[in-house]
């Protein structure tokens, strides 16, 4: 089994399971010396591993382990790390060979900040003094000034990430999706996601062996290319061992929504014209902050995570629920104000993978168990085209008499264009189906693995599924009586200090 795919996942592994092991043994707590301990036992010295110094990299990891002990700023998931934010070596904005040293000098005359001068009939740009604004490249009319996106971003498609003066990253919140796409593809790690380590494992400490309350843990059908080479239900086991009540599916929920969401479009696509799913909560962000005049477009739908949650709470009155995948906008929606009372906390698989090792849990060595029987559909949810098709496929199975005629976005790119498309009313489609990371769920940010071949590999697990029909997938739960629909001005009210965005 592959270990880890970069330095910057492997940090973020050993804080996680540092925390988790001292949970483990009883030495865990939250003064300033714990912080320091724990970042000298994963950086011992002499030598830096990663960083200029010891004491640098020491720092950076006390500010990783104080983002999983201590609240966030307005609760927030996705943080920038200032103290990590410091060696992209990257200028921006630079003037090339093509500068013909023209007179107009507009370039020159529009820096905010005097940054620009002219040496030897060639513009210079002052780094110390660039602000990054790019007016100097917008007016220069040989195209002279090349410009060089840092990863972090270049990675966020939807304009939230930007640099201040001092060039440090910064989150604009009020933009973010908190899809994740920076805090996988910022090298050096400086970008991270907030961790729900300890809060599980304090959930399943006070459960008292889940006699006080029963501890569900949801796991998404990524799962399935997540643990290469490891039998999925073995994943399930070890899991359990973790001191879970039950482990669940996600992908039975998936049929769960399959269902609502068809009879939904059947019902509304006439007057609509189209729709689009709201299973990934990184896209209905999207259309949240860039066409909330299109919400009403968007199904009401909840996700298969609320939707399996609720039904779980249902059958059960004494469940919490984790939910396990691979996003980092999972910890965002489980939040909103509509649909909060269905998630208690959201595990990511690098967080469990992490636990695991924590806790000595060899995955390999397990026997494999089972965690429902959802169909084939319900799980190919988690990878991009599979919620599309799995509507298409309800809507034959009940003959609900309506032609879906889907288009898949793969990727937050995708999701862009197409609905520039449907803000023109060219949108060659009635169903568009979102999905923010690339290959869908089993491209999430908080992957272990993000190889194109996690598709192949949930497509497998698809068909080892005893039903292709999402009906039968969701036997031994009453969808009627699990509440199946999203109100997305309560989730998004400015005034509710549930969504963290607006606090």
């Amino acid at each position: 089994m592959k270990r880890f795919e970069s330095n910057v996942q492997y940090i973020k592994y050993l804080v996680n399971k540092e925390v988790a092991h001292r949970f483990f043994t009883g030495k865990l707590d939250h003064t300033i010396n714990s912080f320091r301990e724990i970042a000298e036992a994963i950086i011992p010295g002499p030598k830096a591993l990663f960083r200029c110094c010891i004491y640098k990299e020491r720092h950076i990891i006390e500010e990783r382990v104080r983002l999983i002990l201590e609240p966030t700023k307005n609760n927030r998931i996705i943080n920038v790390l200032d103290s990590a934010c410091d060696e992209c070596p990257i200028d921006r904005f630079v003037v090339t060979e093509a500068c013909r040293g023209c007179l107009g000098h507009n370039c020159m005359e529009v820096c905010p900040r005097n940054a620009i001068t002219i040496v030897n009939h060639r513009s210079y740009i002052n780094q110390n003094l660039c602000i990054e604004c790019g007016k100097c490249k917008q007016v220069c009319p040989f195209n002279a000034i090349s410009e060089v996106k840092r990863p972090c971003v270049r990675s966020c498609s939807v304009g939230a990430v930007s640099m201040n003066e001092e060039k440090k990253a910064i989150i604009d919140h009020d933009k973010c999706i908190s899809c994740g796409a920076c805090v996988y593809q910022c090298p050096f790690g400086a970008i991270v996601d907030k961790s729900f380590v300890l809060p599980v494992l304090e959930l399943i400490q006070n459960s008292w062996n889940n006699t006080n309350y029963h501890v569900y843990a949801v796991v998404a059908p990524a799962v399935a290319s997540q643990f290469i080479g490891v039998p999925t239900g073995k994943v399930f086991s070890a899991i359990k061992e973790l001191g879970f009540y039950k482990v669940v599916e996600a992908a039975i929920g998936g049929d769960m929504v399959a269902v609502a969401e068809a009879r939904e479009f059947a019902h509304t696509v006439e007057k609509m014209g189209w729709k689009t799913t709201s299973c990934c909560p990184a896209f209905v962000e999207y259309i949240k902050f860039n066409y909330p005049q299109f919400m009403e477009h968007m199904s009401t739908t909840v996700s298969p995570m609320v939707a399996i949650a609720r039904a779980i709470r249902l059958q059960d009155p004494k469940a919490k629920v984790v939910f396990i995948g691979p996003c980092t906008a999972k910890k965002v929606e489980m939040k909103q104000a509509d649909i909060n009372d269905a998630v208690d906390f959201v595990w990511t698989f690098e967080e469990l993978r992490a636990t695991f090792d924590a806790k000595g849990v060899n995955v390999e060595e397990f026997e494999e168990s089972n965690a429902g029987d959802p169909s084939l559909y319900g799980r190919i949810f988690g990878r991009s085209g599979g919620v599309a098709e799995s509507v298409v496929r309800v809507a034959e199975v009940e003959e609900l008499g309506v032609t879906v005629k889907p288009i898949r976005c793969n990727g937050i790119e995708e999701c862009i264009k197409n609905m520039k498309m449907a803000s023109l009313g060219r949108l060659d489609a009635n169903l568009l189906e979102g999905m923010a990371c690339r290959n869908g769920c089993t491209g999430g940010a908080a992957s272990l693995s993000h190889a194109d071949r996690g598709v192949t590999l949930l497509n497998q697990y698809g068909k080892e599924a005893k039903t292709d029909n999402p009906l039968e997938g969701l036997s031994g739960y009453d969808l009627d009586a699990v509440n199946m629909d999203r109100d997305f001005d309560k989730a998004f009210d400015p005034t509710n200090p549930v969504h963290y965005k607006k606090v």
